[in-house]
């Protein structure tokens, strides 16, 4: 998990808020705020987590925003912490990664409004793009939430589907009518 910087139209800056599972690179939540808190963190991982079942380690930075409410929090869901070094962003590369895809993919292409704005884009990225459509290399080109392959027919139609308003696309074989 780490937190990332959103700019806005109106040259403020929000934080963003992502927590992933290494395993499978799912996105499991993404949340924005202004003015982050140990308080709003701690919620955010209450959210992102099943009380049932949630993950073994959490691999964090040294922000002083994870203040002894958050620790706290991770303590309460049976979470043991991984921190890492002072100034060494490469000891938690997978959020580093997905954090450089939401701007690559999302943010480097539209003017954030607002909070509202961007956590409606945000949700979305995650949703109907990240987790279902995106593929990853080291996941052997599959998505973080597996998908049927479809095999080649030459009479199917290909279809697309925008997201995000069209910057990228779905695209799946249909039978031609």
């Amino acid at each position: 998990m780490d937190f990332f910087d959103i700019p806005t139209a109106t040259f403020d800056v929000l934080r963003g808020f992502a927590i992933l599972d290494h395993t499978r690179r799912k996105l499991l939540h993404l949340g924005v705020t202004k003015h982050p808190t140990a308080e709003w963190t701690a919620n955010q991982l209450r959210q992102a987590f099943d009380f049932a079942d949630p993950p073994r380690l959490l691999f964090r930075d040294r922000d002083s925003i994870y203040g002894s409410t958050f620790t706290g929090t991770v303590s309460a869901l049976g979470i043991q912490e991984v921190i890492s070094a002072p100034h060494s962003p490469w000891q938690n590369p997978f959020a580093e990664r997905v954090i450089g895809s939401i701007r690559r993919d999302l943010l480097d292409h539209v003017i954030v409004l607002n909070e509202r704005h961007a956590t409606k884009l945000l949700r979305e990225y995650q949703s109907a793009y990240y987790n279902s459509s995106r593929t990853h290399l080291g996941l052997d080109k599959d998505t973080p939430e597996p998908r049927p392959v479809q095999p080649p027919n030459p009479n199917d139609v290909i279809l697309g589907f925008p997201i995000l308003g069209g910057l990228h696309h779905r695209y799946e074989r249909r039978a031609a009518a």
